[in-house]
């Protein structure tokens, strides 16, 4: 930060203007903020747009926030976070807690043209106006304003720098606001190696690329994860970042779930060990960045998810749909999937003690509500949410709902909206009601103070003014205290240059692409035919990909194309469009996709109920050997009549399952000259189809062709394993249970080796060492 030293008498303004031309030709943009010293104390950092005055007493300098012209206890930075928020909690307004229980939409720096980030400067949309990459946009400004808004999710961003003087603008709009509440913005994961976030918001710019979920988990080293925790904060904070939505710790028990791929695997321990070193890496400051309790100013709240896990999804549907709304437990295993949170994100190392926030996901938890019996999402069932979390095991951090829980489902169950899942029936204003009454402290994706507004007043209709006004307070504490405990109330501002220093410096994309590196795993090397040296010649055959829809249901269109960016091979081979001229065949291929997920609204005719099944394997597969009536069924909107969400002896093909004729045909076009391929897995798969065929299997989760590369050329001596089995056929993917971790028969291959957990294979063979001594099964 722009800085100078003062003695205890003393303050000198310091202007920081923070320039940075946008593309396009655009104008530049400024933005000034000032900076005071205090000695052995807090650095302050305020607007003189805000209005914000400096106070001195007894020597040392304070904000007055709330301008008033007197020292109140929050604006002491010498007091606690409990102290602090408690004071400030108690000066705010009914609507001002409404304001601060809401976490907005996603955002995009600049808004998006239309769909889930839209959003327009002075009533016209980004491209048609004069407004800067890094302005507020009208809907920011209205929920910072009169929604009392503080908590924004931030998705795509122009630059590094667009982000640091947008967070110096947002600070100080609402710095002038009110008490003077600093924002806590916040992120999905924005680290992976092709530059996306989760579900492909779009991370911009750049910034250091790292294995996300079952890559980290492939390294078995969760100081890996620790490292990166570390590094990512310090990036987080020079966005303006200062809450991560982040880690995603739900046991991947269940191989169909479409998010198994963000998890840490199946196991229990290894995902405990891994969750609670990503927190400690991302919450803990040290040195002069420490504030207090590990605390500091390159802290970043971790919202630990999905309590108390979603990985035991019925059929591995997803709960963003309804057709995905419950987790099943035919093992009666609860309890393992809970293990990691409280052994893990609840018992950290380091000396923040817990992760700061925790967010249930969608999913009905079925049938485990043994007090009250209900069958609601987590974020609506206070035996989940008080009982559990709160009251048996202590949690008293943030609870924060996953996105849009709140609002109204869509008319078919295919369709991405609300998902209420149990609370269909009650209007908005009640479901935010319930949500408040089962614990939690915000609604995710909610930019309107309205409905709590309204779940307030039913409060006290039934419980009078002083319970709902102490049950806001409590929540508004806890609140209050992640964003004292990193230091945005002395100072949020960010500077700019240090923002470009920081953001995907050449150390920290070097630990990522090593991390990278240490997550692949060699799955087969038959007759030791890897590595293959460089200057060999390698043909690649193009792939062919069917039209897909993304996340947010966009369409791409069908294309054949080479899979990977053939100049970075040159850099490796010479290559080939002739097979009988190689030396070799890479044949680079994704696992899988399932198009529709486990629902398919063109099956749902008379007498079909729309549930499909979810394949692990490229050919056309048929549900023999499925569930004969589903564990959970019923919904009262959308399909009250169906009582069963089975789908045995239905076929689907993957959207995918050209890739499959592509190895068969590299084989036979290769004439006995080495097959290797080369797939990036979102999910376990079935290898029966084609591993007896090929000569070499090289796996990765999710990391830069660069990295494969170097592992399959040589460079790299391959050292992951799998953090998840690899099932036999699609008959023990349908006989295990969802709640169940290892209980699948694995493939095994012509060498010998079965794809089981912790496998995984370095030039001298199967590796055995002290990550597969510690981590079994």
């Amino acid at each position: 930060m722009a800085e100078t030293l003062l003695n205890s008498n003393q303050m000198q303004k310091i202007t920081s203007t923070l320039i940075i031309s946008l593309l396009g030709g655009l104008s530049l943009s400024a933005q000034q903020f000032t900076t005071v010293k205090n000695n052995n104390g807090a650095t302050l950092g305020y607007s003189s747009a805000s209005g914000v005055k400096i106070l001195t007493v007894g020597g040392l300098k304070f904000k007055d926030l709330n301008k008033n012209g007197k020292l109140d206890k929050y604006e002491d930075w010498r007091l606690t976070p409990d102290e602090r928020a408690k004071d400030l909690a108690s000066k705010m307004t009914v609507e001002q807690i409404a304001g601060l229980m809401l976490y907005s939409r996603h955002q995009a720096l600049p808004a998006g043209l239309f769909g889930y980030n839209m959003g327009t400067y002075d009533g016209k949309v980004f491209p048609e106006s004069k407004a800067k990459a890094s302005d507020l946009s009208d809907q920011q400004k209205d929920f910072f304003k009169d929604d009392n808004l503080r908590h924004v999710l931030l998705t795509s961003v122009q630059t590094p720098e667009i982000a640091a003087i947008w967070n110096n603008n947002a600070q100080a709009f609402v710095e002038g606001i009110g008490l003077g509440i600093p924002a806590n913005n916040s992120t999905d994961p924005r680290h992976t190696a092709i530059a996306t976030s989760e579900f492909n918001a779009g991370a911009g710019g750049k910034i250091s690329m790292w294995p996300d979920g079952l890559g980290m988990a492939a390294t078995f080293d969760p100081k890996i994860v620790e490292q990166f925790g570390q590094i990512a904060a310090k990036e987080y904070r020079a966005l303006g970042i200062s809450t991560a939505l982040s880690p995603q710790i739900d046991l991947g028990s269940e191989p169909r779930w479409y998010r198994i791929s963000m998890t840490f695997g199946e196991s229990p321990l290894l995902t405990t060990d891994m969750a609670r070193a990503y927190i400690d890496g991302f919450q803990t400051s040290y040195g002069k960045d420490e504030i207090k309790d590990g605390w500091g100013y390159k802290s970043v709240n971790a919202m630990v998810k999905h309590w108390p896990s979603g990985g035991a999804e019925e059929g591995g549907r997803d709960g963003h749909w309804a057709f995905g709304k419950f987790t099943v437990y035919p093992g009666n295993n609860l309890q393992q999937h809970i293990d990691p949170f409280v052994n893990g994100a609840f018992k950290l190392k380091g000396k923040t003690s817990k992760a700061s926030a925790v967010m249930p996901y969608y999913t009905i938890t079925f049938d485990q509500d043994k007090k009250y019996k209900e069958n609601v999402a987590n974020g609506y069932s206070k035996y989940i949410i008080t009982d559990l979390l709160r009251d048996k095991y202590g949690y008293d951090g943030v609870v924060c709902t996953d996105w849009s829980v709140t609002g109204d489902e869509g008319k078919t169950p295919n369709l991405f909206a609300g998902k209420p899942w149990g609370a269909e029936a009650l209007t908005i204003a009640e479901r935010h009601y319930k949500v408040l009454m089962a614990g939690v402290d915000q609604f995710g994706g909610n930019n309107d103070k309205k409905p709590v507004l309204e779940a307030y007043q039913m409060g006290v209709k039934e419980y009078g003014e002083k319970f709902m006004r102490d049950r806001f307070e409590r929540s508004a504490v806890r609140l209050l205290k992640n964003i004292f405990r990193v230091g945005l109330f002395e100072n949020p501002y960010l500077d700019v240059e240090e923002t470009k220093a920081v953001v995907g410096n050449a150390e920290f994309m070097k630990a990522g692409y090593d991390a990278q590196l240490k997550s692949i795993v060699l799955l087969k090397n038959k007759a030791n035919v890897l590595p293959l040296k460089e200057k060999q010649t390698v043909y690649i055959p193009k792939i062919y990909s069917a039209p897909t829809k993304d996340w947010w249901g966009f369409y791409t269109a069908a294309k054949l194309d080479y899979p990977v960016n053939i100049d970075l091979v040159k850099k490796y081979y010479n290559v080939t469009d002739a097979p009988e001229k190689a030396d070799f065949a890479i044949v680079f291929v994704s696992s899988p996709q399932s198009a529709e997920g486990g629902y398919d609204i063109n099956d749902r005719t008379a007498g079909s109920n729309g549930y499909v099944p979810i394949s692990l394997q490229y050919g056309t597969y048929t549900a023999e050997y499925a569930r004969a009536k589903s564990i959970a069924a019923g919904d009262p909107v959308i399909d009250p009549t169906i009582k069963d969400r089975g789908y045995k002896g239905k076929t689907v093909t993957v959207s995918n399952t050209m890739d499959l004729r592509t190895i068969l045909d590299t084989k036979e076009m290769m004439n006995g000259k080495p097959v290797i391929v080369s797939v990036t897995a979102s999910k376990p798969m079935v290898f029966n189809e084609f591993e007896k065929n090929v000569n070499g299997i090289v796996l990765n989760f999710g990391v830069s062709t660069q990295a494969v590369l170097d592992v399959i050329s040589g460079r790299t001596e391959p050292s992951g394993l799998l953090p998840l089995q690899m099932p036999a056929n699609m008959k023990t993917v349908e006989e295990q249970k969802e709640d169940v971790p290892f209980d699948l028969i694995t493939h095994k291959d012509t060498e010998g080796n079965s794809y089981d957990f912790g496998y995984g294979l370095s030039w001298k063979g199967i590796i055995k060492d002290a990550r597969t001594e510690k981590y079994k099964k």
